[in-house]
């Protein structure tokens, strides 16, 4: 069975310059090649379906590829680890090009005939993953103490005194201003 992020381009590298429109649904990871994340990472599942919309655009020294790629991913809120999801929508446009010269270091292979898609999806969908993505913006989180989600309830716990600050406590500055004075 063909993977579908291989597309043909015999003709259009033959009639250069033309553009090809490229379209389809594929599972993210279908053979597998990715490890899973830890789990307070973000991450793909292998069988998301991911969204490919690209306009492949021939030239003189290889092929250009302008459009979007979508998909879903998962994780953990950074503050209170509540499992989330959500939309990836990575908008690209990256090279391809036959033979690697010392300008294309960041450009991609493609065979004769053939280009495949997969490397730059894969990239495209890693690179673009939330690092500390929240369940909300203005999520509490969990208290370092006693561990409670302060989203669901309140707690009375207070960040321990260290001793060896605390004659900084009685520090006062001749500038320092009455905060009960509203002047």
């Amino acid at each position: 069975m063909a993977s579908p992020y291989l597309v043909a381009i015999a003709q259009l590298v033959r009639d250069s310059p033309s553009t090809l429109s490229v379209s389809f649904d594929a599972p993210f990871d279908d053979p597998g090649e990715f490890e899973p994340r830890n789990p307070g990472e973000t991450d793909v599942a292998p069988d998301a379906v991911v969204n490919v919309e690209l306009r492949l655009e021939s030239y003189s020294g290889g092929l250009r590829a302008r459009g979007v790629i979508r998909t879903a991913w998962f994780g953990a809120c950074r503050r209170c680890s509540k499992p989330i999801e959500g939309e990836l929508e990575v908008l690209v446009d990256e090279r391809f090009v036959l033979d690697r010269g010392p300008e294309d270091d960041l450009a991609y292979l493609y065979a004769h005939d053939e280009v495949d898609l997969a490397p730059l999806v894969h990239d495209a969908v890693f690179l673009e993953l939330p690092l500390a993505p929240t369940c909300r913006a203005d999520c509490q989180g969990l208290c370092p103490y006693c561990g409670i989600d302060r989203n669901e309830a309140s707690c009375d716990c207070r960040a321990p005194s260290d001793s060896r600050w605390a004659t900084l406590d009685g520090l006062r500055f001749a500038d320092d201003s009455d905060e009960s004075n509203p002047e």
